[in-house]
This record gives structure tokens, sequence and C-alpha cells, in this order.
């Protein structure tokens, strides 16, 4: 019973580090400055196409990563945990709808305000990214394909990340410029998250390691 309640407790974190993230990737959207390079896709192809909100893409881009797993790990793979991806990456979809629409009446004007909520944005990401890894539950559809490339190749897993998130800046890139002729998914804050977010988490676990360090002594 008490390992029920601790399961249930885990998933609850998760699902508010998942909330916090999505308010973080909303931040980074609207400062216009190009958003993290797991949701530039989505997030490009939802300033071109209004048939899904960008968290309705980022749920379809979710399925993709989820079936590229699947082809990948065919007998390997677990069906529960597939299950599970799913339902958290159509959370964290809707939520990234509801973070947007939390901050809509905000307005965004000049380079100086723009910075400000990039930076904001990474922070608020990294935090909710820390609090998914202290839940310890589950990995979204985007990680967990990078995973699976990476046991099926033997190539080293960070990579692997490496590598995608290049290629999604990319892909996203192209996608601005044919169809709206500017950059508008990804930019220098795409790069920049790339670069704060990990840098960011790194803090938060060094302060939490003191912290806890401190209430043992």
């Amino acid at each position: 019973m008490k390992i029920h309640k601790q399961v249930i407790f885990n998933y609850l974190i998760f699902i508010v580090g998942l909330f916090i993230a999505s308010l973080g990737v909303a931040f980074s959207t609207k400062a216009g400055l190009g958003t993290s390079p797991v949701s530039s896709v989505p997030y490009s192809v939802s300033l071109v196409s209004t048939l899904f909100t960008f968290g309705g893409w980022l749920n379809l881009f979710s399925v993709i990563q989820i079936t590229i797993q699947v082809l990948l790990l065919r007998s390997k793979c677990n069906p529960i945990e597939i299950i599970v991806q799913t339902i958290l990456a159509f959370i964290y979809g809707y939520l990234t709808n509801f973070s947007c629409y939390l901050l809509r009446g905000i307005t965004v004007t000049g380079y100086f305000s723009q910075f400000t909520f990039m930076i904001i944005g990474c922070i608020v990401v990294a935090f909710g990214i820390w609090i998914q890894l202290k839940g310890g539950v589950a990995m979204l559809p985007g990680e967990a394909m990078n995973r699976a490339i990476s046991a099926v190749t033997g190539k080293r897993y960070e990579n692997i990340k490496i590598f995608f998130d290049i290629f999604y800046i990319l892909i996203s890139a192209v996608i601005c410029l044919i169809f709206i002729g500017k950059l508008e998914g990804v930019r220098e804050g795409s790069i920049i998250a790339a670069i704060l977010v990990g840098s960011f988490i790194k803090l938060y676990n060094k302060t939490f390691d003191k912290l806890f360090k401190k209430n043992e002594d």
C-alpha cells in the first residue's frame, strides 16, 4: 500500500514538473526568440498551419516519436511504458496550450523584454525538468526515442540527443523560411536555451544537494 502511495506521489510530482516546464515553454514562445529544440518543430508548424494548436502539434509530434520507438524496439518494447508515455505526452500538450492561454494578455515589445522573457523561460523550463527528474517515473517521448535509438545503434545517448536537437532546429528553420519567409520558431533563443537549460538543472541539483546536506547536519 505504501508503495502504491509513493508511486502516485511520484507521478503527481512529475505532472507538476510537466506543468512548470510547459509554463517555461509559454514564456519562451511569448519572447519570440525561438523555443527549445524539442518544441521548435511543433511550434513552427503551428505558425504555418491552424489545423491544430501548438499543444495539438506537440501531441502529434509525440505520437510520431512513440511510433519510432515501437518500430525500433519491437518485441523489446514495454507496452505499459508506451501507454504511460502517450498519456503524459498528451497531458503535456494540453498543459502547454493552457500555459500559453495564461500568458495570452501579455505583450512583449523590444528586444530587452524579449530576451528577459526568454531567460525566464529557460529558468522555468529547467526547474520543471528538474522536478520531473525528482519524480523519476517516466520519460517524455522525445527523450525516450533518443534512448531507444541509442539502445539499437549502440551510440551514446548524449550524442543522439545533440544530433536530434540540431536536427529539430534545422527542420524548424527550413519550415519558417519556406512558409513564413523569416525565422520564427527557431532563433538565437533556441541555441541559448539548449545551453542554459542544462546549466540551470545542474545549478538546481547543486543547490538541492547543499540544502539537503545542511538539513542532515
